[in-house]
C-alpha cells in the first residue's frame, strides 16, 4: 500500500557527506507532496540549522527537530509546537553527570538558539555563529528542547552507555554522531513521540508511515513506523534493529526508494 505518512533523518540519511540535499531526493519529495501523503523531515537538528534545509526543499513539508522536543513548520520557518526539559530535571541531569564525568561540557538547545557553558567544545559550525558562553546558571534557569553534553575522550556510544546508566530514569539521552556528543531531550520525548502524536491528530496509524534512518536517535522512529529502512552508511545498531536497508546518503537510497513507493 502506499504510505500515507514519509517520515525521513537528515543528517546521514538524506543529506549527503557535503551537506547537500540532492535534486533527486528534492525530485522524490515532491514526489510524495504530489500523491496527498505528509512529508516529515524527524531531524536532531535544531530550528536554527533548518532554515537551508527549508530552502532545499522548497519549504514541503513539516520538521520535528531536536529529537521530537520541537515541531517546526517548513513553509513558514516557525516553531509550532514544544516539548521541553523542567528545569528541576535539567539541573539534576547535569549535577549527576558533571559529578561522574569530569570534563564533560554542556550547551542546552532552545527554539530561540543555544546557549553553552564554559568548557563545552562548539562545534565548527557553532563556534562561526554562537555568543560567548554562559555562566551554568544561566543554562539552567528556564527549560530547554535539549541539553548537550560533550566529553574531551569518551566517544559517542560509551558516552551514551553512562549517561543512560546515570540520569536514564529522568531523562531520555540518545546520539547523533560520534563527536563525543550526547544528546537529551525530556522523559518520554523522542522522534516516535512526536511523530505518532502527530499522526494521530490526522487520523493515520503507524502502519501507513515509513521511517528513514541512520543513527541511534532514529531507533525509537524506526521501532514506531510501520515499515522502517536503514541507509547502509547507517549506525550498526541501526542496521542491526531494521529489516530493510537501502543505498546510502550519498547514492540517494531514500530518493530510489521514494520512487518506488510513488512511481510516477
Amino acid at each position: 500500500m502506499t504510505p500515507r505518512v514519509v517520515a525521513t533523518d537528515l543528517d546521514g540519511t538524506v543529506v549527503r557527506s557535503d551537506y547537500t540535499v540532492s535534486e533527486r531526493t528534492v525530485a522524490a519529495f515532491a514526489r510524495v507532496e504530489r500523491a496527498g501523503a505528509m512529508l516529515v523531515l524527524v531531524t536532531g537538528r535544531p530550528p536554527r540549522w533548518m532554515r537551508s534545509v527549508a530552502h532545499a526543499v522548497a519549504h514541503r513539508g513539516l520538521a520535528i527537530c531536536a529529537n521530537g522536543a520541537i515541531t517546526y513548520d517548513l513553509h513558514t520557518e516557525q516553531v509550532v509546537d514544544t516539548h521541553l526539559i523542567p528545569v528541576d530535571r535539567l539541573r539534576t541531569a547535569v549535577a549527576v553527570l558533571g559529578e561522574a564525568l569530569p570534563g564533560l561540557g554542556f550547551a542546552v538547545e532552545r527554539g530561540d538558539g543555544m546557549a553553552y557553558a564554559h568548557g563545552f567544545e562548539l562545534s565548527y559550525w557553532d563556534s562561526q555563529t554562537t555568543p560567548p558562553p554562559s555562566p551554568i546558571e544561566v543554562l539552567l534557569s528556564r527549560p530547554a528542547a535539549k541539553l548537550l553534553a560533550r566529553h574531551p575522550e569518551l566517544e559517542a556510544d560509551a558516552l551514551l552507555d553512562e549517561a543512560r546508566r546515570l540520569v536514564g530514569d529522568l531523562v531520555l539521552p540518545t546520539h547523533s554522531n560520534g563527536d563525543r556528543l550526547i544528546e537529551i531531550s525530556a522523559p518520554g520525548v523522542s522522534k516516535a513521540s512526536t511523530l505518532a502524536e502527530l499522526c494521530a491528530r490526522h487520523g493515520i496509524d503507524a502502519d501507513d508511515v515509513v521511517a528513514f534512518g541512520d543513527m541511534p536517535n532514529d531507533l525509537p522512529m524506526l521501532a514506531w513506523a510501520g515499515r522502517s529502512y536503514a541507509v547502509a552508511n547507517a549506525h550498526p545498531e541501526v542496521l542491526a534493529a531494521v529489516h530493510h536497508k537501502v543505498p546510502g546518503n550519498d547514492e540517494d537510497g531514500v530518493a530510489r526508494t521514494l520512487e518506488e513507493l510513488f512511481p510516477a
